[in-house]
């Protein structure tokens, strides 16, 4: 029995240090091994050794030889483990280095001295020692507000200082889960209740899913959870000529598009002539092209394949102008609002090599910053709980945020 967890526990450190891309769906299995390891190594490190320790207890637990060779497993998996730990190290120095190269050394300088007060630079050991304690004080929660009619999932939540606000800087934020699953109370907890405690309204949007919804309903859904913001939130002390959007995974795919394609009455069904240009934006890991024309996909003709059977309503072949509409990639512009793209080094789902690709591209025509951050050892979904490297990047979201709102106010 020892040996089968020390076993089970070597493979979930091997899969948190290494990174793995090209196993076609055993990139879903390799990400769900590691996702929890990476981020929270020395928390696997504390388990293992209180299994260590409830087998010491046993007597003759030892004195067999699967459980001397399950020890020096254990031994082996809590050096990598600890390799993992380490590579977190350096997150809060790789996402200033970006902030400073995107946005000018001094960028800081152009925050207003009342809100340089709430930023903050280190983490407190009471939000790493809960990881899992993602709700805060300070926050109002309201919840299952309609932005449309004739849906179930047309309905948003919003987060807001306790005791309201006025004039605040409102964040869209769009929730992952591939299209065809997740919902609006489930992610980036840990950036929700830090901007909202600060000062800021964010709203969390639900959208139709997949396999019933095909693109672009997801992106229309939330532009109309966008236009919905633009007319309803001041109410709730939001701000509505300051928007900016975030959101992971899918919900970076759909954040780079609700940025990119701003206006376009395609999708904007009935509300053609809201204002749909968000003042920023903030994906994580996202997917930028829905095809592999350029050959990044780790498991690529089987993710193009998943796209047109599930989220798509045809193949690449009978509407290749839809495919380019839903990748990001082939949507970058002048006019694009400032971007703050982030990515793993160790991401198995989304391809690291497709967000350089996508930031290079942005870059290159872009009129506004553009700032890329690249984690090394992040894994898909780093920032869903309180981490090391999920604390810094909320911290840096909230420098990039605050510096865009400086600039327009």
């Amino acid at each position: 029995m020892f040996l089968a967890l020390a076993s089970i526990g070597l493979l979930m450190a091997i899969t948190g240090v290494k990174s793995a891309t090209r196993l076609g769906w055993g990139n879903m299995f390799w990400f769900l091994s590691s996702w929890l390891t990476s981020e929270l190594a020395l928390f696997h490190v504390g388990a293992s050794a209180l299994v260590v320790l409830g087998f010491c207890l046993w007597s003759d637990a030892f004195a067999a030889w699967p459980a001397r060779l399950g020890l020096a497993l254990v031994f082996v998996s809590w050096a990598g483990l600890i390799v993992g730990q380490w590579r977190a190290r350096p997150t809060a120095a790789i996402l200033e280095q970006a902030l400073q190269t995107g946005l000018g050394a001094d960028y800081r300088r152009s925050i207003p001295t009342q809100r340089r007060a709430v930023l903050r630079d280190k983490v407190p050991f009471r939000e790493l020692a809960l990881p899992f304690a993602l709700r805060g004080p300070g926050v109002e929660w309201h919840r299952n507000i309609a932005y449309a009619d004739g849906h179930a999932r047309h309905v948003l939540d919003i987060y807001r200082p306790s005791g309201g606000c006025s004039n605040a800087p409102v964040l869209l934020q769009i929730h992952g889960g591939g299209w065809v699953l997740g919902n609006k109370h489930e992610q980036a907890l840990p950036l929700v209740y830090h901007l909202a405690a600060r000062g800021w309204v964010v709203v969390t949007p639900n959208y139709r899913l997949s396999p019933k919804a095909r693109f672009p309903d997801h992106l229309v859904d939330c532009k109309r959870a966008f236009a919905w913001v633009r007319h309803g939130v001041e109410p709730y002390g939001g701000d509505p000529s300051f928007i900016a959007v975030t959101g992971g995974s899918a919900g970076g795919h759909l954040t780079a598009l609700m940025g990119l394609t701003a206006n376009d009455p395609r999708l904007q069904p009935g509300f053609e002539q809201v204002d749909t240009r968000a003042a920023a934006c903030v994906p994580f890991y996202g997917v930028y092209d829905f095809t592999d024309r350029h050959g990044l996909k780790g498991s690529g003709a089987e993710m193009v394949k998943w796209l047109e059977k599930t989220v798509m309503p045809c193949s690449p072949q009978t509407d290749p102008a839809l495919w380019d509409l839903a990748s990001p990639i082939e949507q970058v512009h002048p006019e694009a609002p400032p971007f703050f793209v982030l990515h793993g080094t160790h991401d198995s789902l989304a391809s690291v090599e497709e967000a350089r690709l996508f930031v290079e591209r942005l870059r290159a025509v872009s009129r506004s910053p553009v700032v890329y951050a690249e984690l090394p050892g992040a894994q898909h979904a780093w920032e869903i709980f309180r981490s090391v490297r999920a604390m810094h990047t909320v911290h840096a979201v909230t420098q990039f945020l605050e510096w865009v709102h400086a600039q327009r106010s």
